[in-house]
């Protein structure tokens, strides 16, 4: 399976190493990890440019997060996508775990997974309002947003049948997605935390 996976970024010049060397750990190789630079202001660009050479850069004038996964997502070359937040990482075997699942569930087209949670550099444990589910499961998701990003393992032509992230939308505009996607299909679940995502930090949205 070829996976691209996207990465958004925006003055995360010193976070942003550690999403990319989680990516390139992962047991399950991707084809290709493309950057979106949001108009960084820090240096970012130029920082991946000379410490990740083999890395696909995208530079673009600040437009927002939508904006930039939907760019990444457009130029990408494979079937598949997979999501990560430049504050965020992945365990080595994120993408391994995913793609036997859907190999193991061939007419499905989503798969996300569990995940740890770090707030101001302590682990804390999800509450039960936030536990995650597989199958159908629009309804569980109205409450509350189930689906992190830097988890989501998807088919791209999902987007061209209940739309792409809403660039006009400053927050919350992956649960938008997640709820038009839940409303029509179902998902994959791997019950494992294979993703770390990290909070408490000043420029984060959520």
């Amino acid at each position: 399976m070829n996976i691209s996976v996207i990465i958004p970024t925006f003055e995360r010049k010193h976070l942003i190493g550690r999403a990319l060397d989680s990516v390139l750990k992962q047991t399950q190789p991707a084809r290709e990890v493309v950057v979106i630079d949001d108009g960084s202001s820090d240096g970012t660009a130029g920082w991946i440019k000379k410490a990740y050479p083999s890395i696909i850069l995208i530079e673009q004038k600040n437009r927002g997060v939508s904006a930039a996964r939907n760019t990444g997502i457009r130029n990408a070359k494979s079937k598949w996508v997979a999501l990560l937040d430049s504050d965020d990482e992945w365990l080595p075997e994120k993408l391994e775990a995913q793609v036997k699942l859907l190999q193991k569930n061939e007419n499905k087209l989503f798969c996300h997974t569990n995940e740890i949670w770090i707030r101001n550099g302590v682990r804390v444990n999800p509450m039960k309002k936030h536990q995650k589910f597989g199958g159908m499961i629009f309804n569980e998701c109205l409450d509350i947003c189930r689906i992190s990003p830097s988890s989501s393992l998807f088919c791209r032509a999902l987007l061209d049948d209940v739309g792409w992230f809403d660039e006009t939308l400053p927050i919350c505009e992956d649960y938008d997605l997640w709820l038009r996607v839940t409303a029509k299909y179902p998902v994959l679940f791997v019950d494992e935390p294979l993703i770390i995502k990290y909070g408490g930090h000043s420029d984060q949205l959520s």
